[in-house]
């Protein structure tokens, strides 16, 4: 009898300490190119946070007095109640223009080396000056701005608290540091994934680790890695196959426009992929709505390899444990204007 239960448990144990052993190799190996989203904002250079700059910073995102016609805020294309993004392939910005290029998250962009597809904003400040200037999004200017904000009585206490060393503290670039501080606190921390990699081996299932190890094995992972799982640098779009115009349009080559430099032709910075199961459509066309033709996509186009379908659900499961715990927030009481207010500019 103990010889018949040797011969059973002998190959129980054996099995049981290979699967320990391959998710531990597996966990070893995620904790060498991820990290998990913290749960407090970093520490932001030459803009430290303090709790009237927040106050101020979450009004001002959902203030669509920012822009020229009155409509249109921050959260109406970085909506945080769907996950930072806005379900369109491209915003929808003043005078019912429809922008150019899909609209990120917001959520977790403070660890993108910088910001938009081209990376032409240097951090998250100088991206709040962009939308609210462009003409085809909130087509406003920095004195119409000013002008604006001044004309509203409640705004001048919450901006004296905010900067207080500021003898004239309500500024264009004041309202988008206060802008930075705010978005830097809209984090997603405690995924599945980043539980895993804090060393949860239950936090990912079977399919979802074989999803892991497919994205590290398939070559992935050199563009999205770190902390965002993405948003670190520029990359080709199109390495192995040319993807088709819909979804690589001829007209946007990317940094190119940025940098004038050939190289640069249809480069992009590399998406973060956290929260990307809730952040569709994908790539900076919004041309494909779910996770499996990205997939596809990217493999044909980067990596040059026609993944099985097998390959494709199990790299799926695994980039659905990127969802995050997702801010709550309450949309603010915006203070009320004057008789010296601008009146909304609709054409």
């Amino acid at each position: 009898m103990k010889r018949i239960l040797l011969s059973l448990l002998v190959p129980l144990c054996l099995s049981l300490c290979l699967s320990a052993y391959a998710a531990d190799d597996l966990m070893s190996r995620a904790n060498k190119l991820f990290k998990p989203i913290p749960t407090k904002a970093p520490s932001l250079k030459g803009n430290p946070a303090t709790a009237a700059k927040l106050e101020l910073g979450a009004k001002l995102f959902f203030d669509p007095r920012l822009s020229s016609s009155q409509l249109i805020s921050c959260n109406t294309c970085h909506n945080v109640g769907l996950a930072g993004a806005d379900l369109q392939e491209t915003s929808t910005g003043h005078g019912w223009q429809k922008g150019p290029r899909n609209s990120p998250t917001v959520f977790n962009a403070v660890f993108d080396a910088a910001q938009f597809w081209d990376g032409r904003a240097k951090d998250l400040q100088t991206q709040a000056k962009g939308p609210v200037q462009a003409a085809v999004e909130m087509n406003s200017n920095p004195e119409l701005v000013v002008k604006t904000l001044k004309s509203i009585p409640g705004y001048a206490p919450l901006f004296k608290a905010a900067f207080p060393r500021a003898t004239d503290p309500i500024t264009f670039d004041n309202m988008a540091k206060a802008i930075e501080i705010f978005e830097a606190t809209l984090l997603t921390p405690n995924s599945p994934f980043d539980r895993f990699l804090k060393g949860d081996a239950a936090a990912l299932n079977a399919k979802e680790k074989r999803g892991l190890r497919i994205f590290m094995d398939k070559g992935c992972a050199p563009c999205h890695a770190g902390t965002n799982v993405g948003g670190a640098n520029y990359y080709p779009f199109g390495v192995r196959e040319t993807p088709t115009t819909e979804i690589r349009p001829a007209g946007d080559t990317g940094r190119f426009m940025v940098t004038n430099t050939e190289s640069d032709r249809y480069v992009f910075k590399a998406p973060s992929l956290r929260n990307v199961a809730v952040t569709q459509p994908y790539f900076h066309s919004g041309k494909v709505w779910t996770l499996h033709d990205a997939v596809t996509v990217m493999g044909s186009a980067q990596l040059g390899v026609k993944l099985k379908d097998g390959e494709v659900a199990d790299t799926v499961a695994f980039l659905k444990t990127l969802t995050g715990r997702q801010p709550r927030l309450s949309y603010p009481l915006l203070p009320a204007g004057s008789d010296e207010t601008p009146h909304p500019q609709l054409k």
